[in-house]
């Protein structure tokens, strides 16, 4: 049997996250933190909490990007809530720490949300994606592109919320985030 760790912001926890044990099957024990991964610092300070609970994973599924590339929290709708270098920084403590557990490493792109969604935009999350992915493939780790599986489909994808996924796109996200762990 093989040992799953999901880690992620409300994407994973309200969205494929509670899908992955039966789209995984017998063969895999899933662990996911029952906490909302939020903010790439904050997982990096979970990472220490959570290290018995994650030791043994033989892969690890992961993601964060939503929090970090909000906009607009207190008036400045030009300013993610993480700037880009700090971001860049500690995404990729977060792969360290991680690949020092298992090499079978997949991090999960920021989907998109409603474009009506005053706090994230699009153009941000598409751009922290960009400068991020690249940094990661040369640390060795897999990226499962979320943000291209939701895009195409925002309007079925993203709830009433304007952010999270709907039933159909936690669906969707879930069978993917399942494909790329059974690749390992």
């Amino acid at each position: 049997m093989k040992k799953v760790v999901l880690l992620g912001d409300s994407i994973r926890l309200i969205g494929y996250g509670p899908l992955m044990a039966d789209l995984l099957g017998p063969e895999y024990q899933v662990w996911q933190s029952e906490d909302n991964c939020r903010f790439v610092k904050y997982t990096l300070r979970c990472l220490f909490d959570w290290r018995e609970d994650i030791k043994d994973a033989d892969i690890i599924h992961w993601n964060n990007g939503l929090w970090d590339t909000s906009t607009g929290l207190f008036g400045d709708p030009q300013e993610p809530f993480t700037g880009e270098a700090e971001y860049v920084e500690n995404m990729l403590r977060v792969a360290k720490e991680l690949l020092k557990i298992t090499p079978n490493v997949i991090f999960a792109t920021t989907t998109p949300v409603n474009p009506d969604y005053i706090y994230n935009s699009n153009a941000v999350i598409k751009r922290y994606n960009e400068i991020l992915v690249p940094k990661l493939k040369e640390l060795g780790i897999r990226i499962n592109d979320l943000h291209s599986v939701v895009e195409p489909h925002i309007d079925e994808y993203i709830c009433e919320d304007q952010l999270h996924l709907s039933a159909a796109g936690a669906q969707a996200c879930g069978e993917q985030v399942a494909k790329m762990i059974k690749e390992f």
